[in-house]
């Protein structure tokens, strides 16, 4: 049967994994399947999966319903707590508009905030009820709620929409393995750490067999043709990622990244980003939101995450200098948590959150969606924050307004909502 040899290299996208270094002639294949002008700079759209569900209630607690104290008396801030007579200060909510306040461990935002750079979509999530991580990480991957077995991921339905060449650096994912958003037709790449990488072809050992041929086999024969294909930028783009740029490699701004796997993470896309190597798309992680016991209020899991979500976006954000109008950074998270403590001091698994989303070209220092209170009336299943903006009504204008992609029936297939204002009308 023929075989194209060209989609041997782009099947199943490629993956860089922090295994070692790999045989220099799949280093070779990957910059070879590079298009042109790989240094015109583009917008980069960065997202970071908040990975467990993050309690939106201790993110960005309403400062306008005191049931929220009766109903978290050990995970409640306010703005005026008080211990043995005396102000605790790191347990008061930093102030944001009068109706909501934001956990202290995300202070490193603020100045963002104050600047018109943050905004908050609050009450915002999945319209499918389910409250399986596995489930709901999948659905909002895929972007498609409540239907399994979607093939594409979102933001490989985004980079196929972008209507221009690609470098093979368009699209990584800082994750050992591609993540559910990555899957489809598109290439993308998955990275640990651009240090010490080797390169996998996920199907391509299946793919080789097909051909009847082994890998290196196959890779002689194809080897010339994508090198004539390549133009010579390809080349200086190698020689941007060389393991002497990578050590050399100083962030700007006065950044000081958490030496974390997210800090880690940012750094490297921040690298990228200034590289001019053509990406555009960026994922990565924070894991740890699943506060089911000892939740904490200044202390605990979610302060620790917290801390280590907000000095690692205001290190990314010091450190892009003048790139940061090309750059729009959106958090995401399955679901949220149950608006009631439990008994093991945490919170269960919920319905509504909050994300934030960061850049010059966001409306922000403003808390965006429809918050319906706290009432148990107003509450769903009489449990939970609800959902009052699905997700895809962020995402939506995210893509429009930050890539310029209007196509909201191919990139959400099935769905017809409203987009939320988040982005400055040029």
């Amino acid at each position: 049967m023929e075989f194209d040899r060209r989609a041997f290299f782009k099947s199943g996208g490629l993956a860089l994994l922090s295994l070692g270094v790999g045989p220099s002639f799949l280093g070779r294949v990957a910059f070879g399947a590079a298009a042109p002008e790989p240094f015109r700079r583009r917008k980069v759209l960065v997202t970071i999966f908040q990975r467990g569900a993050m309690d939106g209630l201790m993110a960005v607690p309403t400062l306008e319903d005191d049931k929220l104290r009766s109903l978290r008396p050990r995970l409640v801030l306010s703005a005026a707590r008080t211990r043995r007579g005396a102000v605790e200060q790191d347990a008061i909510a930093r102030d944001l508009d009068g109706r909501f306040g934001l956990h202290p461990a995300f202070d490193p935002l603020v100045p963002m905030w104050k600047d018109g750079r943050l905004g908050i979509v609050h009450a915002v999530g999945s319209p499918d009820p389910t409250r399986s991580h596995f489930d709901a990480q999948d659905y909002m991957e895929t972007g498609t709620p409540g239907r399994k077995g979607t093939p594409t991921g979102w933001l490989n339905r985004v980079s196929g929409l972008l209507g221009h060449d690609a470098t093979p650096w368009r699209s990584v994912a800082m994750a050992s393995a591609l993540p559910r958003s990555f899957y489809g037709p598109e290439p993308s790449l998955a990275v640990t750490d651009l240090k010490d990488f080797r390169v996998r072809l996920p199907t391509a050992d299946g793919a080789a067999k097909v051909a009847g041929k082994g890998f290196e086999a196959l890779y002689e024969e194809t080897s010339q043709e994508l090198l004539r294909d390549t133009a010579g930028d390809t080349f200086e783009a190698l020689g941007m990622l060389s393991q002497e740029r990578l050590r050399s490699y100083r962030p700007s701004g006065g950044a000081q990244y958490p030496k974390t796997p997210l800090g880690v993470s940012l750094r490297q896309i921040a690298f990228l980003i200034k590289s001019n190597v053509g990406l555009e798309v960026a994922f990565a992680e924070s894991g740890g939101w699943d506060t089911h016991v000892n939740q904490g209020v200044t202390t605990g899991s979610f302060a620790r995450q917290a801390t280590d979500l907000a000095r690692g976006i205001a290190a990314f954000w010091a450190d892009l200098g003048t790139h940061r109008d090309d750059v729009l950074v959106m958090t995401m998270t399955e679901f949220g948590r149950t608006v009631a403590e439990n008994g093991s001091g945490g919170t269960d698994h919920g319905h509504g959150s909050c994300l934030f989303v960061l850049g010059n070209q966001v409306a922000g220092g403003r808390v965006y969606g429809d918050f319906p209170g706290l009432g148990t009336k107003d509450l769903y299943e009489g449990r939970d924050l609800p959902v009052t903006t699905d997700f895809r009504s962020v995402f939506a204008s995210v893509a429009e307004g930050h890539l310029g992609i209007r196509d909201d029936g191919t990139l959400f297939p099935g769905w017809k909502g409203p987009r939320i204002p988040l982005i400055k009308k040029a």
